[in-house]
């Protein structure tokens, strides 16, 4: 079973950005080259800022959902907490 990651990161503009890989870095340096979600291409180049626990891919997709229907201040907790 491949290990999942939930994560998080910040665009040039500010925003935060949620996502799941199981090779996060590969995954950060798809968003920056314009080949990964349509939000990156939108608003400038990903800085990862958070990252989880590896987890399969079934608990990533779930907390993944749980971190996307929070507001901004609750991610950027997350985020300073990490």
């Amino acid at each position: 079973m491949d290990d999942w990651i939930v994560y998080i990161a910040r665009t040039e503009s500010g925003h935060l950005y949620t996502g799941i890989s199981n090779d996060v870095p590969a995954r950060i340096i798809k968003h920056n080259s314009g080949k990964g979600a349509k939000f990156a291409r939108m608003h400038g180049a990903l800085a990862l800022v958070y990252q989880s626990e590896a987890m399969s891919r079934s608990d990533a997709l779930k907390r993944e959902a749980e971190i996307k229907s929070w507001d901004k201040t609750k991610k950027e907790e997350l985020v300073r907490g990490a």
